[in-house]
């Protein structure tokens, strides 16, 4: 790829997660300057959310712009949960891109006591199935804790999602489309499950989870 078609196709992605973030926010999924989203670059580079922005308004142009290593090349200084995507992206390079986000109703799931840590959310439905499978919970740790970058190394090659406990989802998908669908796709099944506890309700057999992982691969 040229050196001009590259600078387009990155400012195409800056304004694609500048979209996207203004949707997510304005919709109430993440709050105040929480929340953060980066995308893989064609040279191993990647696009991130800088440190306290606010998804809802974000420039483009300030999007931070690091290299293969982490290394800020230009922008402003990224989330600090910068780690967080890095444990993903390392265990998963199939994965072109990252959201991670305090949404109210994931939150909650993560605060109950009793849910599944392999598997948090049952199979409600074929469509939470197909984007986020199997969702593990990772214990508690204090926001920056680098043991928290190991916890989500240790699954993030099993899972494209984790939930932190008492923290929120962090997502990953082929492009960053993909990425955002997933975490509204598991955001409003932590809604229906909470609405259903207590109801004992009817999810998907295990026979229907494999038929549909089978026919509609995630990455």
């Amino acid at each position: 790829m040229s050196v001009h078609l590259r600078h387009h196709h990155q400012n195409t992605l800056r304004e694609q997660i500048s979209t996207l973030g203004k949707s997510l926010f304005d919709r109430g999924l993440t709050m105040g300057s929480s929340g953060n989203i980066s995308v893989r670059l064609d040279d191993g580079g990647w696009l991130m959310t800088p440190t306290n922005a606010c998804l809802g308004r974000l420039d483009p142009a300030r999007i931070s712009h690091l290299d293969q290593h982490g290394q800020l090349l230009s922008g402003d200084a990224p989330t600090k949960e910068q780690f967080l995507h890095m444990a993903m992206y390392d265990e998963r390079p199939q994965s072109g891109a990252i959201v991670h986000l305090h949404s109210t109703h994931s939150v909650a799931v993560s605060c109950l006591p009793g849910v599944d840590p392999c598997d948090c959310i049952p199979p409600l439905t074929a469509y939470y199935v197909m984007r986020v499978g199997k969702l593990p919970l990772i214990p508690y740790h204090i926001p920056g804790d680098p043991q928290l970058g190991e916890a989500v190394r240790g699954l993030a090659g099993k899972h494209s999602a984790v939930l932190l406990a008492n923290h929120g989802p962090v997502v990953a998908g082929k492009t960053l489309e993909a990425a955002v669908y997933a975490t509204e796709e598991l955001e409003e099944t932590a809604k229906l499950y909470l609405l259903l506890r207590g109801e004992n309700p009817r999810g998907l057999t295990p026979e229907q989870v494999v038929e549909l992982e089978a026919r509609f691969p995630r990455d």
